[in-house]
């Protein structure tokens, strides 16, 4: 797995395998590459530093509700 960060598009890739892609297909802010066959080849999450700011915050506030409970 390899994972690459372009700072001038803000866009996080994940590469899964080195497949060849055949297509792919959006769904909101990820763009999913696929074989062939329909097995992942790459994830480009758009906006990647906005959407991963959103998910340290919720992780951060599910950590807080957690210790609260405890």
């Amino acid at each position: 797995m390899k994972v690459n960060y372009d700072r001038s598009e803000d866009i996080l890739m994940i590469e899964i395998s080195e497949d060849k892609i055949d297509y792919a297909e959006k769904a909101g802010i990820i763009i999913v590459h696929f074989t062939g066959a329909g097995k992942p080849v790459l994830l480009e999450i758009l906006n990647a530093s906005e959407f991963l700011s959103s998910v340290v915050k919720t992780a951060l506030r599910s950590e807080e509700e957690l210790s609260e409970v405890a």
